[in-house]
């Protein structure tokens, strides 16, 4: 009897206790949704960084774009920029004026600064003056034209936006193609697309069209009105004359 009732007892220890171990109905809901609400953020997360990472490398290409050529471009412009600025000095016996224009302007963010730049246009040495700017990344090569924090164009939300998420630049899509002179290419309209658009084969098709530019005018060739490139979508129906 005494082995029977220690047999039962030690089987009573050994048996698992399930009942005690088993989650309730609340505890595995719990868990559910923990589970969901933790795949949900993972995948936020992923798709942020995917996204943070996708503009971190375009916004690389860009800013690395500007460091390299236009320090390039400073060097050798240099001669040219203490050229320029020794004969503004010189000038200044003669008459009142400075040698920098300092201007404010709104930069990225929305943050102002002061865009300094010799008060010559020959040869365009007033915007490669300018260069300096560029390589601290107050100024990018290409983009919207810096415009005053009264300027119209940036009391528009939009509009305001937009500029704000770009660096204003030496020359950009505006400056080339609003010669032309058709209606869609607007300055506001050309500076939208840039915004929507912008890129590196962009920025470099702008550069060579902005040298070939000034390339004409140091030659005394300038260029004829209207017979720039159209913009990139062309609405006019084929056979269209103006006579019509």
């Amino acid at each position: 009897m005494r082995n029977a009732k220690q047999t039962a007892a030690r089987r009573k220890r050994g048996r698992p206790a399930t009942a005690a171990w088993a989650p309730g109905p609340s505890r595995v809901h719990a868990a559910s949704a923990a589970g969901t609400a933790g795949r949900a953020a993972g995948r936020l997360t992923a798709l942020t960084a995917a996204r943070a990472a996708g503009l971190l490398q375009a916004l690389t290409v860009k800013r690395s774009l500007d460091v390299l050529l236009g320090t390039a471009l400073l060097l050798l412009a240099a001669p040219a920029l203490a050229v320029a600025a020794a004969a503004l000095a010189l000038r200044e016996f003669r008459g009142p004026g400075g040698v920098l224009r300092r201007e404010t302007r709104v930069g990225l963010g929305g943050h102002p600064f002061e865009l300094r730049s010799l008060r010559t246009r020959r040869l365009r040495l007033d915007l490669l003056s300018r260069l300096p700017h560029v390589v601290r990344g107050e100024l990018s090569l290409v983009g919207p034209p810096p415009l005053s924090p009264g300027d119209a164009a940036l009391l528009d939300p939009s509009a305001g936006r937009r500029r704000h998420a770009l660096r204003p630049g030496l020359t950009g899509l505006a400056q080339v193609r609003a010669r032309s002179g058709m209606p869609w290419d607007e300055p506001a309209l050309l500076d939208a697309h840039y915004a929507e658009h912008h890129g590196t084969g962009l920025d470099l098709a702008i550069l060579a069209r902005s040298a070939r530019i000034a390339l004409r005018a140091a030659l005394h060739r300038p260029l004829r009105r209207g017979k720039a490139h159209l913009s990139d979508t062309d609405h006019r129906l084929p056979g269209y004359s103006v006579a019509e």
